[in-house]
Parts: C-alpha cells; structure tokens; sequence
C-alpha cells in the first residue's frame, strides 16, 4: 500500500472543486462494488486553505486514501 496522504499535505490545496466533485464520484462507484454508500458526500467550503469533503467534513486527504484503499482492495478482489 502507498503511504497515506496527511490532512495538512500541500498537494491537497490544488483540488478544484470540480476534481474534488469528480473523486466523490470515483470513491461511489468504487466504494459500490464494496456495499460502501456515500449518496450525499458533496464539497463543503475549506478551512485554513484545506478543502473539506462532506462525509464528517472529512479533509481532501480522507478521500484520496479511501480511493487508494478501495483501488487496492478491489485488486485483492480480482
């Protein structure tokens, strides 16, 4: 497994709300396959610069390490 992304790491201040959008889609159809439900995970504003995901207002980092998880969950599963 890839070392996980930290909450405050730099790379996460790129995301444009429209990346971030597309990884929420991402993270449902991968997390689909899983029986993983996030409906109505949505952008939710920024704080100190970091841009939040709405599942628990988790940071961008939350995210990329789900992705990240499910990606190689899903190889297992293969």
């Amino acid at each position: 497994m890839n070392t996980p992304i930290a909450p405050d790491d730099p790379t996460t201040l790129t995301h444009t709300d429209a990346q971030l959008t597309d990884l929420i889609r991402e993270l449902q159809d991968q997390g689909a396959k899983f029986g993983l439900l996030w409906g109505s995970a949505r952008t939710n504003g920024t704080v100190n610069g970091h841009a939040l995901v709405n599942f628990g207002n988790a940071p961008v980092s939350t995210l990329i390490n789900l992705l990240a998880l499910l990606k190689e969950a899903d190889r297992w599963a293969s």
